[in-house]
């Protein structure tokens, strides 16, 4: 099939370069989304899906707007049999959507019905759910609520960042999508509607949702440093100033008694209090500092007895 591919950040290079190498389509075009200011002098640099096009030698298409009347005659000129899409991070219009024979279809990491929208797989590690997963599905114009082709799991680990989950979903997400595309290509799939239970929701994790409540249960503390990390990542408050916190690893009952909050400087280790047990911190970040081990930034703080993160 020709296929226009849709894309814009690091987890959708797979799908792509899967699609490139795949004998039996042909990417006859990618559209990510417009060169954006990056890096400490804010140069504009190409996506990570552009520059894999770029490479490649395939046509790039960056509208400002899916609704541009511009892109959508481009694609009608390209006429692609199907448009697969993996986190391109535009909503499309009808008339977009209808260009394609075979339509959009999107590659999205979860298990459809659950966790619809942005943030799929933060939702999933902040919940504390033990399986999670990749679906592909046809584009509709709600918001992740089309007929679905397939899926493929995936356990989540006890110490599993976002970062970690969404590569390895990246990866075998990559080939689902491309078993789904030769399924159409050879009509041997058929898209299923969604079932009306199970349906939860994953709004975009903002920097304030990334902040760490040291007085709640060290499960929830750490399910949820993990699922902001590396993006957005987590903080605290430390003498009134922002501190970045890496994963934590909570500590067996009974082991130590602190306060929720509460900072304890040891040897070779700091820990922290919740609501129920300590935590041991990891990497920490100092408002602009580096990240470095709990340890060396205790010893440069001179943390004193009875100190608290808030």
């Amino acid at each position: 099939m020709r296929l226009l591919f849709a894309g814009t950040p690091q987890p959708a290079v797979p799908s792509l370069r899967v699609l490139l190498e795949h004998p039996q389509h042909e990417v006859v075009a990618v559209v990510t989304r417009p060169d954006a200011p990056a890096g400490r002098g804010r140069k504009l640099t190409r996506s990570p899906v552009g520059e894999l096009a770029d490479a490649a030698g395939v046509p790039v298409l960056t509208p400002a707007r899916a609704s541009d009347p511009e892109f959508l005659a481009a694609l009608r000129e390209l006429a692609p049999d199907c448009a697969p899409v993996v986190a391109y991070g535009a909503l499309l219009p009808r008339p977009v959507l209808d260009v394609p024979v075979h339509g959009w279809v999107n590659l999205h990491f979860s298990l459809l019905p659950a966790w619809r929208g942005a943030a799929p797989v933060q939702a999933a590690l902040r919940h504390g759910d033990d399986v999670t997963g990749a679906t592909t599905f046809r584009l509709e114009e709600g918001m992740d609520t089309g007929p679905t082709y397939g899926v493929v799991t995936e356990a989540v680990g006890a110490t599993d960042t976002a970062g970690d989950l969404l590569g390895r979903l990246a990866e075998s997400g990559a080939r689902l999508l491309a078993a789904t595309l030769d399924g159409i290509a050879e009509g041997t799939v058929t898209a299923v509607p969604q079932p009306a239970e199970g349906v939860s929701l994953a709004p975009k994790v903002t920097t304030a949702d990334a902040r760490a409540d040291v007085t709640g249960p060290a499960a929830a503390l750490d399910r949820l440093v993990r699922s902001v990390t590396p993006e957005p990542g987590a903080w605290c408050v430390f003498r009134d100033e922002r501190l970045g916190l890496g994963p934590v690893r909570p500590l067996r009952t009974g082991e130590v008694d602190l306060a929720p909050g509460e900072l304890r400087v040891e040897r070779r280790r700091v820990l922290a209090g919740t609501a129920t047990v300590p935590v041991e911190l990891g990497q920490v970040q100092p408002k602009g500092k580096r990240l470095m081990p709990a340890p060396d930034w205790a010893r440069g703080a001179r943390i004193g007895a009875g100190e608290h993160l808030t």
